[in-house]
């Protein structure tokens, strides 16, 4: 009987233990990210969010069903004329959130199969580099935004 009282107490402890070593084999949190919306026959838009690793990692790569390509962007300005160019990674340096927004790095969806409307919801899978070279991939369900970066507005009838 004694056996029998142990069994559930031990069985909350390990689902209590594995639950928290999943929440621990997540190394990058992802705040705060977005999609700005496009407009009819626009074909690329941007992704952006905050990136903090919780150890040293590295962006180094994205995917969505919603465009033919991703990549990971920066755009700088040069001599008065604005430059976005692919970039192997996006170094994040533990415990320091690294910003991706619009006016630098950022995620890169070209050749879009539709629009992308304020309060769609696109499917957003980043992959990491970790510091001990093993490789995370995050899955993401990704607000879009109207084109100033503004969220949905609720519907008032």
């Amino acid at each position: 009987m004694m056996i029998r009282h142990c069994t559930k107490p031990l069985l909350a402890v390990f689902a209590f233990t594995a639950a928290i070593t999943a929440a621990q084999a997540q190394e990058v949190s992802v705040k705060d990210p977005w999609i700005r919306g496009t407009v009819q026959g626009q074909s690329a838009t941007g992704a952006f969010m905050e990136l903090t690793g919780k150890s040293n990692a590295r962006l180094v790569g994205a995917a969505s069903p919603v465009a033919k390509t991703v990549e990971v962007h920066n755009m700088k300005i040069e001599n008065g004329v604005m430059k976005m160019f692919p970039v192997e990674g996006i170094d994040l340096p533990a415990g320091k959130p690294v910003k991706l927004a619009p006016g630098g790095y950022h995620v890169m969806l070209m050749g879009l199969q539709q629009p992308l409307l304020a309060g769609d919801k696109v499917p957003l899978k980043l992959t990491f580099e970790l510091a001990n070279r093993k490789r995370e991939t995050l899955e993401l369900s990704v607000e879009v935004r109207d084109l100033k970066g503004q969220p949905a507005k609720a519907h008032r009838h």
